[in-house]
């Protein structure tokens, strides 16, 4: 079998781990990366034995599969350039960082039948759980994503950088948009915010989010609340604990999707891109649903989505 050819653009953080996973996998061939840091892409390509490009249109050209890596301000016209060159997409979550490029990917991508999936692999969490096709719908959602200051992401708001984990799963669980969105937001680093708490009414559903990249400690949990009791996901300690009446996986973090959600979401997006799998984890349309929760939730801040 020919092996698929992907390429990684942005040498950063997540681009490493998703170079790691392609080089990795037998189906695919890592042939290299491309970054404005010339050193750092460097470092990454010899890691695998893999090449450094000159130009992002260098990359797209000696790749079949690209994951968009770079920070989420170059998502949108880096996408839409890689499908204007016929390469099926992995991007990093945000989508993009405006509604108008997200509708455009997601577009061209049905139009150019090419793949587009999203780094919203949270709810590969969720699904190793079994709580995606619990019988009953939460009525009330408690969410907190909380973690020092970095530097990564700051060209976007707190919101576009790890409220997007919690709104697309309080999408999923609630199978609607919210009707009504109240948020307060501060910010420390630039414009946009670095701390925000929003409360979205869903019907007969609230759910309540804190997000924030300014404090001392991490903590990262979701309390949802159903008609027959409680479950509370601690996605730090990889645990949680239920009192409804449907049984969930307990030792989900040692399933192959709940032990490596980002692998297991790139392994899904080969799967798609391959006709192995009739989809990636997170399609572009649901990406896009979130990226326009996400800026309605910035909007209601009175705060930027962008530096």
């Amino acid at each position: 079998m020919t092996k698929l050819r992907a390429g990684v653009l942005g040498a950063g953080a997540f681009g490493r781990i998703h170079a790691r996973k392609y080089a990795e996998d037998a189906r695919v061939q890592f042939v290299g990366v491309f970054d404005p840091d010339d050193e750092r892409a460097q470092q990454l390509a010899d890691t695998h034995g893999a090449e450094s490009f000159s130009t992002r249109d260098a990359l797209f050209a000696a790749c079949d599969i690209v994951t968009i890596a770079s920070p989420p301000s170059f998502h949108g016209d880096a996408a839409l350039a890689a499908l204007k060159a016929g390469k099926h997409l992995l991007i990093e979550k945000p989508l993009a960082t405006d509604t108008g490029r997200g509708v455009e990917i997601v577009k061209l991508a049905r139009e150019k039948k090419l793949v587009v999936g999203c780094g919203h692999q949270e709810r590969l969490v969720f699904e190793a759980m079994g709580l995606l096709t619990a019988p009953e719908k939460p009525t009330r959602i408690e969410s907190v994503r909380e973690g020092p200051w970095t530097g990564r992401s700051a060209d976007v708001s707190v919101t576009l950088d790890l409220m997007v984990h919690d709104l697309d799963l309080a999408l999923m669980l609630l199978k609607q948009k919210p009707e009504r969105i109240s948020a307060a937001a501060r910010s420390e680093h630039g414009r946009t915010a670095d701390r925000i708490e929003a409360t979205l009414s869903f019907g007969g559903a609230e759910a309540r989010f804190i997000s924030s990249r300014i404090e001392e400690g991490r903590r990262r949990y979701m309390h949802a609340v159903y008609p027959s009791g409680e479950v509370k996901i601690d996605f730090l300690a990889r645990s949680f604990e239920n009192t409804t009446r449907f049984p969930l996986n307990a030792a989900f973090a040692e399933t192959r999707i709940g032990a490596d959600p980002l692998g297991a979401n790139v392994a899904q997006f080969i799967d798609a891109v391959l006709g192995v799998a009739p989809r990636p984890v997170v399609n572009g349309e649901e990406a896009l649903a979130v990226l326009e929760l996400a800026l309605e939730v910035d909007q209601a801040s009175g705060l930027p989505s962008l530096t």
